[in-house]
């Protein structure tokens, strides 16, 4: 069994590391709000800091929300850095900036280590059930000897590329899904407020070329009102802002994205920052001036 660091204990990092734990391997936990209980009873250990998990695991991962949380994590005082020694693996886990990554993977690599960023699709429910998709960038010879830790957590695990190009496809995989929540919104808020039932539109549509996951979950969700976050939108947010600057340095043009990313501020200037992202159709509904339901 591997000895594991594990950085980041929230909502979907804490069970990814009881899969791990559940899975018999020595794990050494770290989170700035305490080691949950559930995963010491289970067998879990903390580290007391992030070079703690370091020193202790032969694979670290992390699993934080944002790029200055990874930097912080891995470079900031007592982080994973102070306690790395050559031939140790660094695997960030949350969605970043690609251009920062390829930077963090540079530094670690200077140390000694290998690093590898994959990032997840599947949310919480995903997280739980330990089916998580996983996008991998980095060294076909790390990737081999990290996939058995990431087949605990996960089913579609891809390496992608090199270092970066794991963020690059989380990236791609936030805008569809961003996109694809839009599209719905649209055509179920056009269908109510022509008269149409809906949830029938919807269960027509499921039988067609136009049927997506999106439709058949995050439809639902827009007709049942049912907005309790499997992923808020303040996340979201995030992956789409993600994607609009790497798009600008490229000199790329969003403009679609550029346009969902306005929808979810719409949504935060009414408080929505924590609803659901399917609550996007919120917006919609505002300028159209009906909803799709009560």
């Amino acid at each position: 069994m591997a000895k594991i660091g594990f950085i980041g204990l929230g909502i979907m990092g804490r069970p990814m590391a009881g899969h791990l734990i559940a899975a018999g391997h020595d794990v050494f936990l770290h989170s700035r709000s305490g080691v949950p209980g559930a995963l010491l009873a289970a067998g879990g250990r903390d580290a007391g800091s992030a070079a703690g998990t370091a020193r202790a695991g032969d694979v670290v991962f992390t699993m934080v929300p944002d790029t200055p949380d990874v930097e912080r994590v891995l470079f900031g005082e007592d982080g994973v850095a102070a306690g790395l020694s050559a031939g140790k693996v660094v695997v960030d886990m949350s969605s970043i900036s690609p251009v920062a990554t390829r930077d963090f993977a540079t530094r670690i690599n200077a140390l000694g280590c290998q690093y590898l960023d994959a990032p997840v699709s599947g949310g919480e429910v995903g997280a739980k059930n330990a089916a998580l998709t996983i996008m991998v960038g980095g060294e076909q010879a790390t990737f081999d000897q990290v996939l058995p830790l990431f087949s605990t957590m996960g089913r579609n695990i891809t390496r992608v590329g090199g270092n970066g190009d794991g963020q690059i496809t989380k990236v791609a995989n936030q805008i569809i899904v961003a996109l694809t929540i839009e599209a719905v919104g649209e055509a179920l808020v056009l269908a109510a407020k022509a008269g149409a039932d809906p949830s029938r539109v919807r269960e027509a549509l499921m039988g067609g070329f136009a049927n997506s996951r999106i439709l058949e979950v995050h439809g639902e969700r827009m007709i049942k009102r049912s907005f309790d976050p499997g992923f808020r939108i303040e996340l979201h947010q995030k992956d789409l802002n993600l994607a609009l600057v790497t798009a600008r340095e490229l000199g790329v043009s969003l403009p679609n994205t550029a346009t969902a990313q306005e929808l979810f501020n719409a949504c935060g200037a009414h408080g929505g920052h924590g609803w659901d992202h399917s609550a996007m159709v919120r917006a919609l509904e505002t300028l159209a001036n009906h909803p799709i339901a009560d």
